[in-house]
């Protein structure tokens, strides 16, 4: 086990948060990021800290000088949990859709792998980024995150070269997992059922699914691996579902 800390961005709620708690249990140092810190309460411990970092707030330069110096002298991971579920036709979408869910989605990972690389680089870090099965898979009314996330994608593999063989990166693409942020999409039982039969494991996703494939990309056993898309989607990507 490393004796640097794996920060998660985006750790309250859904899948960072599961993620936390499994890196917890495992006892690995952590550093979890949340909009408010208060948030994160019940997480901290003497092993984790908990710090608020607002992506595109007019604070952002102050927390991410504070993250910068809570991570010490080195960062063995890092997860960009924070995404958003900005669904439209495209008539319906104004070009600052398009700009809000970039700055979140890619400029937020942006400016927090600028501010630790000389860290991630010291620890040989691995990098993980969460994307969606919409960027590889045509969806209707998906133009915005799709995008966003196809993005997100582009920047991990750019990266990956970039930085070998310091910093390996790797991101998880999801189908439409159980958490706060798709409450909406959930709402009802016909339209759950609906879009569990479009899986072909005719399943919604879980936070644990995504929480335990980012786990194996941050640990040794992953170390030979970057520079990949793992889609953890119920073989939505690759299947038609029945």
């Amino acid at each position: 086990m490393s004796q640097h800390p794996i920060v998660i961005v985006g750790a309250h709620g859904g899948v960072g948060e599961e993620l936390a708690r499994l890196l917890a249990d495992q006892g690995h140092p952590l550093i979890l990021t949340s909009t408010d810190a208060d948030n994160l309460k019940d997480l901290s411990s003497d092993t984790v800290k908990t710090l608020s970092l607002e992506i595109g707030s007019d604070h952002l330069s102050d927390q991410l000088d504070k993250l910068n110096e809570a991570c010490g002298d080195g960062v063995s991971g890092l997860v960009y949990a924070v995404g958003s579920i900005d669904l439209k036709p495209l008539k319906a979408a104004k070009a600052q859709d398009f700009l809000d869910s970039y700055e979140l989605n890619v400029v937020g990972f942006v400016q927090i792998l600028k501010t630790l690389e000389a860290k991630l680089k010291s620890s040989n870090a691995s990098v993980v980024g969460f994307s969606t099965v919409a960027s590889s898979r045509g969806f209707a009314n998906h133009s915005i995150i799709a995008s966003a996330k196809g993005a997100l994608e582009g920047l991990c593999l750019s990266l990956a070269a970039e930085w070998a063989p310091k910093v390996r990166f790797n991101a998880v693409a999801l189908s439409l997992t159980d958490t706060p942020l798709a409450s909406r999409l959930l709402s009802s039982d016909a339209m759950k059922t609906a879009i569990e039969k479009s899986h072909p494991m005719a399943r919604i996703g879980t936070p644990s699914d995504a929480a335990s494939a980012a786990e194996f990309l941050l640990s040794p056993k992953a170390s030979w691996i970057t520079a990949e898309i793992l889609h953890v989607d119920g073989g939505r990507s690759a299947i038609a579902g029945k």
